[in-house]
């Protein structure tokens, strides 16, 4: 037996978090406790990043006034996203995509600035401070699912508006709001299958051997 391998009982609850974690966008109305929040902030922290440039920033809105201004930035991108989808316009307008009001916190994770300092595996790849943070967020998101909780990623803003909002510093960018809470139950499958909007395709059709083939 390899000796740093997990118990089988520990392997089965990682896979577990990785296969029933959902983009949620229904929350009910119970608070998270400091200590499960702080956990999920170092689940962020301990994700792997380029040059360990650790390239995130976490926000956490606790002013309610500053979280209804939110919302609005996002509804105001959800009109024009909507507009953007033409045909598919009204299906789009029927769907839940964010539960920011409901949700018990929200964090704004972001990029910082000065990031051109970080030279090391992002020469040619710089966008690799973006997928770091990437990994940072999908550590809370599968934590979350471990601790019972929901995580909704929310893309539809504009960054320049939301940065101004959040004064944030010149070269900084906002990359994700995360609305995280107790929900009543997860869903089945993702909530975009559910609800028709579109299908998720099976690993084979992503996988090939040498070259690329579609």
């Amino acid at each position: 037996m390899d000796k740093h391998k997990f118990t089988d009982q520990e392997i089965s609850g990682v896979y577990r978090a990785i296969a029933e974690r959902r983009d949620m966008r229904h929350f009910i109305d119970k608070p998270i406790p400091a200590e499960t929040l702080g956990n999920l902030l170092r689940a962020a922290h301990q994700a792997g990043s380029v040059g360990l440039m650790q390239p995130w920033r976490f926000i956490r809105i606790t002013d309610s006034t500053l979280r209804n201004a939110i919302h609005q930035q996002v509804e105001e991108e959800r009109q024009l996203t909507a507009k953007a989808l033409g045909e598919r316009q009204d299906d789009f307008m029927k769907l839940k995509v964010e539960g920011i009001l409901e949700c018990a916190e929200l964090l704004i994770v972001a990029l910082p600035d000065k990031r051109e300092q970080h030279i090391f595996g992002r020469r040619t790849l710089p966008e690799m401070d973006i997928a770091s943070t990437a990994c940072a967020i999908q550590n809370i998101w599968l934590a979350a699912r471990a601790e019972g909780l929901g995580m909704g990623w929310v893309s539809l803003f504009d960054p320049e508006q939301l940065s101004t909002l959040l004064k944030m510093p010149v070269g900084s960018q906002p990359i994700a709001i995360l609305c995280l809470g107790h929900v009543e139950e997860f869903y089945s499958r993702p909530m975009l299958e559910l609800e028709n909007w579109a299908e998720g395709r099976a690993l084979e059709e992503f996988i090939s051997e040498n070259y690329w083939t579609d």
